[in-house]
């Protein structure tokens, strides 16, 4: 089950197409879907959970906390939308293309897709490009 829920005024528009998609990214990689609750959020309030959980004092587009089990993908993924509008701003693409890579960017995670080098940030990247493709074919 895949659920989006909000801290602010934010509403996802297209919500099942949206569910539709992240869940054939996550099976076409040969995992289930657990639960994953999206959390739509501030700034501030996203900020909170970075000092209290992780000992980061920075505003960040997406924090996820992994609960998956095996190859079922489960967790609660707390995304900022004043970052990813921010963020769609400075990358010159549509707020609507930076939300949909901040939300598969979170479930990448769970499947394995780390970012930490640059090896690893190129093959991220790659990665949320092609899932980006099938979502608009």
């Amino acid at each position: 089950m895949i659920t989006f829920n909000s801290e602010t005024t934010f509403t996802l528009d297209n919500e099942t197409k949206t569910s539709k998609w992240i869940q054939s990214i996550i099976e076409s990689e040969g995992f289930e879907v657990l639960e994953i609750n999206y959390v739509f959020c501030d700034d501030i309030y996203l900020n909170k959970i970075n000092v209290e959980f992780l000992n980061h004092d920075t505003f960040t587009d997406i924090i996820s906390f992994d609960y998956s089990l095996g190859n079922q993908i489960g967790g609660d993924i707390y995304i900022s939308v004043e970052r990813v509008r921010e963020n769609a701003e400075n990358f010159n693409v549509t707020f609507e293309n930076e939300l949909h890579r901040v939300l598969i960017h979170g479930v990448l995670h769970y499947m394995g897709f780390k970012d930490k080098t640059e090896k690893d940030k190129t093959e991220m990247r790659n990665k949320e490009e092609f899932c980006l493709l099938s979502l608009n074919s």
